[in-house]
Order: C-alpha cells, then sequence, then structure tokens
C-alpha cells in the first residue's frame, strides 16, 4: 500500500482519538474542581497541545509500517493536581475514565457515520470508510490499553480510586515505574516466546481478544453486520 495513502488514512483517527482522550481528561478535572489543564490550554480539541512528537507520531507510524501486531504510543499526559478536586479519591475515578469512555464513545460515533459514508462517490467512500475503520480501532485500543490497572495508565488510577487503602497505597506506588512496567509486559514476553518458539504473548492477546469483542459489539450496534 502506498505511504501516502497510508498515512492519510491513519493520522486524522489517531489524532482525533488522542486529542479527544487527552481534552476529555482536563474537562472533567475542570468540571470537578481543578482548572489546572484549563489554565495551561490543555482543554482544547487543538492536537497540537496534545502531541508528544515521538509517543503519539513517530513510534505508532514505525509500529504500523513495520506491520507490528500491537500499536504502541502516548501523548503529552493533561496534568491534574488531584487534590484540588471537588472530592480527591471519587474524582479521580472520574477524571481517569473519562479518556477511555470518550474513546468508546468516538468508536461508536465512527462507525454510525459509515452508514452516511457509503452515499459518497466511490473513491472517497472508500477513503472516508478506511479512515472510519481506523477510528473504530485505535478508539478501542486506546480505550482497552489504558484501561489495564497499572498507574501511571487511566486503568492504574481507577483502581486507586476504587481500591481499599490497605491495596490502592502500594499500587499508587508503582506509578514512577508503570510505564517500564508496561513496556516489559508488552514486548518481554514476545521476545522470549520468538526465541523459544512458542506463544508467550499473553498481554497481546489479552488487549486484542478484548479489542476484537468490543469492534464487534461496536459493529453491531451501528447496525454494519
Amino acid at each position: 500500500m502506498e505511504i501516502g495513502y497510508l498515512i492519510s488514512i491513519w493520522l486524522v483517527p489517531v489524532l482525533v482519538a488522542i486529542t479527544f482522550h487527552e481534552a476529555a481528561h482536563g474537562y472533567v478535572a475542570w468540571r470537578l474542581g481543578d482548572d489546572t489543564a484549563r489554565q495551561l490550554g490543555r482543554v482544547t480539541f487543538n492536537p497540537l497541545k496534545h502531541i508528544d512528537p515521538f509517543g503519539t507520531i513517530l513510534l505508532p507510524a514505525l509500529l504500523i509500517f513495520a506491520n507490528a501486531p500491537l500499536l504502541f504510543g502516548w501523548a503529552k499526559p493533561v496534568p491534574v493536581n488531584f487534590y484540588r478536586l471537588d472530592n480527591p479519591r471519587r474524582d479521580m475515578v472520574w477524571v481517569a475514565a473519562a479518556g477511555p469512555v470518550i474513546n468508546l464513545t468516538l468508536a461508536i460515533v465512527s462507525a454510525l457515520l459509515i452508514h452516511l459514508a457509503l452515499f459518497l462517490p466511490d473513491s472517497v467512500a472508500r477513503w472516508c470508510i478506511a479512515n472510519l475503520q481506523n477510528s473504530i480501532l485505535i478508539n478501542l485500543v486506546l480505550a482497552v490499553f489504558n484501561m489495564i490497572p497499572l498507574p501511571p495508565l487511566d486503568g492504574g488510577r481507577v483502581a486507586v480510586g476504587l481500591l481499599p487503602p490497605a491495596l490502592a497505597s502500594p499500587l499508587a506506588k508503582l506509578e514512577r515505574f508503570g510505564l517500564f512496567i508496561i513496556i516489559a509486559l508488552l514486548f518481554v514476553p514476545r521476545w522470549i516466546g520468538n526465541e523459544l518458539g512458542i506463544d508467550l504473548d499473553f498481554m497481546g492477546t489479552l488487549i486484542g481478544g478484548m479489542v476484537t469483542f468490543l469492534f464487534r459489539a461496536v459493529v453491531g450496534i451501528a447496525g454494519l453486520q
């Protein structure tokens, strides 16, 4: 597939997905008492405010071009001062969950828009449908991946807010090492499995299975089956 066309059907879905994800965190935090993100201009749909050049653009592009079985990347995290929230422990859950929730919503909206794209001229329709299909996929991947219950991912913050203090405290302390743990879980078992000739990619299997399940559910909800 031509590289230019490949970029054209992935760039907008990726930018929209990460922009809405990060803006949702900032907006919910603002509405619940912390305007840190708003003061820094992060409650916005301008993707330039949320892009991390390597994590948002370069790394996902390399994985796509390499036909990697798992997309991985990140945006600039939205700053949230949880102690300024009206109810820090409870509201942390809502702020963290806002990103994955908006991604699920975008996946459903993208699926519904496919019905409208079918009325466009054939060549335009194919391009729009490719964008919308990729939008469904990338939003579901973001939603599932970010709900892994390990800080600094959204799922980790949700878990810290919901678990009793005896369990929440040690989980919260993992945040400084969380990204390294996640990368290790994603890539080390795969590498070892490839060396041994067996499938040890439990994280890829788990995430892929959840994304596939949700993809089928979204397609069904949109009446595309």
